[in-house]
């Protein structure tokens, strides 16, 4: 299995149109699980402002050649495809995900040096959703000092869905930031275990394996993953 995140701006009205239905298993071949979001940046505001033109896929798949077909063939592919888009191969799950069949059941080993990214997803609890926004602030705002993170999104489709997706240089920094047990982030962790935020929830590392397009003008995978991976 993959899993691919798409970015994409395309407009308030279109980007509207893109979240409203997410495409299905079953409907769209080797696909195993979808979800469309919106977009907001990870800052230190209680509730950051979503970039309602801003939209994305988080999407898993059984091979990789079905995500090929998905892009080319169809109408959610093509049109994301103005944007930017990453593959990765999940290496590590804490809590579960039941949607997202085929994660691995055992983490697999990888690199201190080696560019990690990594996605959280969450669905909320409406009773604990204030304190998980503080806890959640507070972590972000270490996150953004953090110079070895390479890019960030807030990703969502309320009420069913909240993430961020995080791109870091280095599985050393990203579990610096993570483990460090005075930091904001393990504060939630404690917090989130004691009196749970979530109705479910799964913090998933994964290794880039190819990136293609722009995120804010750039690719942030380009020139930390061989050229060839970069651009395929």
């Amino acid at each position: 299995m993959i899993v691919s995140v798409h970015i994409a701006d395309l407009g308030p009205r279109r980007g509207a149109a893109t979240v409203r239905r997410r495409p299905l298993p079953g409907e769209v071949p080797g696909l195993a699980y979808a979800e469309t979001v919106i977009s907001a940046p990870i800052t230190d505001k209680l509730l950051p402002s979503p970039d309602l033109g801003r939209v994305g896929l988080i999407a898993a798949w059984e091979e990789e050649t079905a995500l090929e077909e998905f892009c080319a063939s169809h109408q959610l592919g093509r049109r994301l495809a103005a944007g930017w888009q990453v593959r990765l191969q999940p290496l590590r799950v804490s809590g579960a995900w039941p949607q997202m069949p085929g994660l691995p059941e055992r983490p697999l080993a990888v690199e201190d040096e080696e560019p990690v990214a990594v996605l959280t997803l969450g669905r909320p609890r409406l009773t604990r959703l204030l304190p998980f926004l503080r806890s959640a602030a507070a972590a972000e705002a270490d996150a953004t000092r953090e110079p070895e993170m390479l890019a960030s999104a807030g990703l969502a489709h309320p009420p069913r869905l909240v993430s961020t997706f995080t791109i870091w240089r280095s599985a050393a920094a990203m579990k610096d930031y993570s483990y460090r047990q005075a930091g904001a982030h393990q504060a939630a962790v404690r917090a989130d275990r004691e009196r749970p935020y979530h109705h479910e929830s799964a913090f998933i590392r994964f290794r880039p394996l190819s990136s293609r397009g722009r995120w804010d003008g750039r690719d942030p995978l380009a020139g930390i993953l061989p050229a060839a991976q970069a651009a395929a």
